[in-house]
């Protein structure tokens, strides 16, 4: 049998753009032959995958799966929102966020490397996936949430199909009442969470350079009021003060009823079941978010091919 050398494997990627690994295998299929490697991956479907790797996939889905006291998200993207409407897709989002639920998977490279149901690993399956429907796609976050006891619940906005959608949920409650009554409280927390994005559990829990940064607008919109130094000082701290109370979520206004604060909708729960109710923690995925979409004239494109 050939020897595989580093130098072989890199050549092959070069002319191909398939992965290392899958580069690796091919050649070892074909006793190191290029040739018959790069017609073993077209086969294969991964050198037209590699090829579609460049694109910007920032569609897709959210997928959102729960077991009691754990719960698991993970978000899917792909180039076209047409691609979310998928059976194929779907089925891959439902997969692969019950893979990592199972295995406890909040590493997108773990998650990557883990078993797939039928013998291929996650990339394998993605890799096969990105040649078949035609359109990249990425494995992009994974987060696994869980309590010692009590509920992790779920909740997706926009559903596309059951456990999956345009924004996933992910509510923990800790308690030692039951499921049937924690349950109905998490979903409604969940939903809250989808509707006002608070960005921490607590104000004081925000991140400092985002603080910061509404300290620094704040600040400069105080001093063109041309009151006292004293007197801007605390218009400053007021509006900080206000900042932290509508973006962390124990402190906002239930959007159930417009009025409670949150913090209080979640004692009074406690007190309504005899137990005391926490809420330990909350993760919200929002399809896309922070991802640069590639803005494209398809006019100038058109007018270029033409020499216009």
């Amino acid at each position: 049998m050939a020897e595989i050398t580093a130098a072989l494997v890199k050549e092959l990627r070069d002319r191909t753009g398939a992965g290392m690994m899958d580069c690796k295998k091919a050649l070892a299929e074909n006793n190191g032959d290029i040739e018959a490697s790069i017609d073993w991956l077209r086969t294969k479907g991964l050198a037209a995958a590699a090829k579609k790797a460049g694109r910007v996939a920032a569609e897709g889905l959210v997928g959102v799966a729960t077991d009691g006291t754990r719960g698991a998200m993970v978000e899917v993207n792909s180039e076209t929102d047409f691609v979310g409407k998928n059976e194929q897709f779907q089925a891959f989002v439902r997969d692969v966020t019950q893979v990592a639920l199972a295995g406890n998977i909040s590493d997108i490279e773990a998650l990557g490397a883990a078993a797939y149901p039928g013998g291929e690993t996650v990339a394998e399956k993605l890799t096969s996936n990105i040649a078949t429907i035609g359109e990249n796609q990425s494995l992009r976050r994974s987060v696994i949430v869980s309590v010692n006891s009590g509920v992790v619940t779920g909740y997706v906005h926009n559903a596309a199909a059951p456990g999956m959608g345009k924004i996933g949920v992910l509510v923990a409650l800790e308690s030692t009442a039951g499921a049937d009554v924690l349950e109905p409280l998490g979903k409604q927390l969940a939903m809250h969470v989808a509707a006002a994005n608070p960005l921490a559990l607590n104000g004081d829990d925000l991140d400092a350079d985002l603080v910061a940064r509404e300290r620094a607008i704040a600040e400069e919109k105080a001093a063109q009021s041309g009151k006292p130094a004293d007197i801007v000082s605390k218009m400053v701290d007021g509006s900080i003060a206000k900042f932290r109370k509508e973006n962390a979520l124990l402190s906002q206004l239930f959007v159930m009823d417009g009025k409670t604060p949150v913090a209080e909708v979640v004692a009074a729960a406690g007190k309504d079941v005899g137990a005391d109710v926490t809420l330990k923690g909350f993760v919200r995925f929002q399809l896309g978010e922070g991802i640069e979409k590639e803005e494209s004239d398809f006019a100038a494109e058109v007018a270029a091919v033409a020499g216009v």
